[in-house]
C-alpha cells in the first residue's frame, strides 16, 4: 500500500514538540495514531538527528508488552533507558490500557529531558481523568479516518472512482489495501462488532447489548437528522421495550459518543446568538462504518455528503454547529430555517449548506433562504454534488463542487 501522508497531524505534533506538555493523540481505533507515531513522527525525529536510543516507543496493546500494563513496571523500564541528560522522545501507543497512568504520566512532567506522546483510543480517558490529573498539561491531538484529500493521494485509480470508492467504505486506512468489496465490506462490519461495540460494552459493563446496538442503528438511520436521547427513549417505549429509563439513554448515548464512533453537533441560533439544547444532529467519524452498520443498505447520497462535509470541517479544525434561523413567514407566523454548519475557528466564521444540485432557480432560492436571512458579512457557502467550477449566485454566495470543495484547502476562501 503506498504511504500516506498526514501531514496535518503530523505538522501538529512538530509544532508541540517540546513544549512541556503531553501530548494525547485521541481518535477512533483503526484511524492511524499509531502509524502518526510511528513511522511519521519517528521518522521525523530520526530525519531532524535524534538518536535512535533516545526513542522510547512502546505499543501497550501487544502481547509481548503486558507486564508494562502495570504503573510501575512502565515507569521502572522508562526510567531505564534514560542514560544522559539529552532529550529523549517517549512514545506510548494505547495509554488508557495502563492501570494508573495519570501517575505514570504526572511524573514525567517532572523531568525536563523527557517529551511525551501518547495515544487513547477513547474519550473518556482523556476527558475525566488526564484533564483533571493534568490540570491543563496535556495537549491533545485529534486525528480522524483519511480525509478525502489524504484517501485520494494513496488510492490507485482516478478521482471519480475514488470518489465512489470512498463514500461507500469511508476512510480508515486499511481500506486501502483490501482489493474486493467483500473484503472491504467484511472489514468494516467485523471492525464494528469485534472492535467498536466489544470495547464500548467492556469498557462500560453494558448489560442491554440490544439497546445499545439499537441506538447504533438509529443514529446511522438518521445522519443529517434531528435527535435526542428522548425522542429515542419514546421509539423504544412506543414498541413495546420495558425495563430501560432515559438515563441509561443518555448514558448509552455517551458511550457511544466517547468512542469517537459519532461526534454530536449541537443547534446554535444565529440570530438570537445562543445555543438550543436539543435536538442535536449525530454524525459518523467514518462514513464507512455507517454504511456498513446498515449492511450498504441505506445510500442517500444527500446525508452521505453531509457527513463527509462535516468530517472535513473538523479535520480542518473548525468548531461545527447546526444553524437555526427564525424568520416570520407571509402569515407573520414564526418560522425556523436551518443552516447545515456553522463554522467558527477564531475570529473566522463560516455559514455552509450541503446541497446535492441546484438545478432550478427555485431550488437555488431554496437552499440560499437561511443564508440571506442571516444578518452579517460572513462567508455563506453552498456545497453541491456536481463537479463544477466554482461560482456565486446574484445573492454573492460561493458555490462549489464537493470534490473541489474536499481537495483544496483554501476552498472556503475562494
Amino acid at each position: 500500500m503506498k504511504e500516506i501522508k498526514r501531514d496535518i497531524y503530523l505538522n501538529k505534533l512538530i509544532n508541540r514538540k517540546g513544549n512541556g506538555l503531553i501530548k494525547i493523540i485521541t481518535g477512533i481505533r483503526r484511524c492511524g495514531k499509531s502509524y502518526l507515531l510511528d513511522p511519521l513522527f519517528k521518522n521525523y525525529l530520526l530525519d531532524s538527528g535524534v538518536k535512535e536510543n533516545h526513542i522510547i516507543k512502546l505499543e501497550l496493546d501487544k502481547e509481548e508488552n503486558s507486564k508494562y500494563l502495570d504503573s510501575h513496571e512502565l515507569n521502572l523500564y522508562i526510567k531505564s533507558q534514560i542514560k544522559d541528560k539529552d532529550m529523549y522522545y517517549i512514545l506510548l501507543d494505547e495509554i488508557q490500557l495502563v492501570n494508573g497512568f495519570e501517575s505514570v504520566l504526572n511524573g514525567f512532567l517532572y523531568e525536563s529531558n523527557l517529551d511525551v506522546y501518547v495515544t487513547g483510543s477513547n474519550s473518556k480517558f482523556l476527558s475525566s481523568d488526564v484533564i483533571t490529573e493534568f490540570r491543563g498539561r496535556g495537549d491533545e491531538i485529534k486525528v480522524f479516518p483519511l480525509s478525502f484529500s489524504e484517501f485520494i493521494s494513496a488510492f490507485k485509480g482516478d478521482k471519480i472512482e475514488a470518489w465512489n470508492e470512498y463514500i461507500l467504505y469511508g476512510g480508515l486506512p486499511l481500506i486501502l489495501s483490501k482489493k474486493t468489496d467483500e473484503e472491504k465490506a467484511k472489514y468494516l462490519k467485523d471492525l464494528f462488532e469485534q472492535t467498536y461495540l466489544k470495547d464500548i460494552i467492556e469498557r462500560n459493563n453494558i448489560q442491554r447489548f440490544d439497546i445499545i446496538d439499537s441506538i447504533i442503528n438509529i443514529f446511522a438511520s438518521s445522519v443529517g437528522s434531528l435527535t435526542n436521547s428522548q425522542k429515542i427513549y419514546n421509539t423504544f417505549i412506543s414498541s413495546g421495550e420495558k425495563g430501560i429509563s432515559l438515563n441509561t439513554i443518555n448514558s448509552y448515548i455517551k458511550y457511544i459518543e466517547d468512542s469517537f464512533i459519532v461526534n454530536k453537533s449541537n443547534r446554535y441560533d444565529v440570530k438570537g446568538k445562543k445555543y438550543i439544547q436539543t435536538p442535536q444532529k449525530y454524525y459518523f467519524s467514518d462514513i464507512g462504518l455507517r454504511n456498513a452498520r446498515l449492511n450498504f443498505r441505506q445510500q442517500e447520497e444527500n446525508h452521505i455528503m453531509e457527513n463527509i462535509i462535516y468530517n472535513e470541517l473538523m479535520i480542518r479544525g473548525y468548531n461545527v454547529d447546526v444553524g437555526v434561523v427564525e424568520i416570520r413567514d407571509e402569515n407573520k407566523d414564526r418560522k425556523q430555517l436551518e443552516v447545515d454548519f456553522v463554522c467558527n475557528l477564531g475570529n473566522k466564521r463560516y455559514y455552509i449548506q450541503s446541497a446535492l444540485n441546484l438545478e432550478t432557480r427555485e431550488k437555488t432560492l431554496q437552499e440560499e433562504r437561511p443564508l440571506m436571512n442571516i444578518n452579517d458579512n460572513f462567508k455563506k457557502i453552498i456545497v453541491v454534488k456536481d463537479n463544477i467550477k466554482p461560482w456565486y449566485t446574484e445573492e454573492g454566495i460561493l458555490v462549489i463542487g464537493v470534490q473541489e470543495f474536499l481537495l483544496n484547502q483554501n476552498s472556503m476562501d475562494l
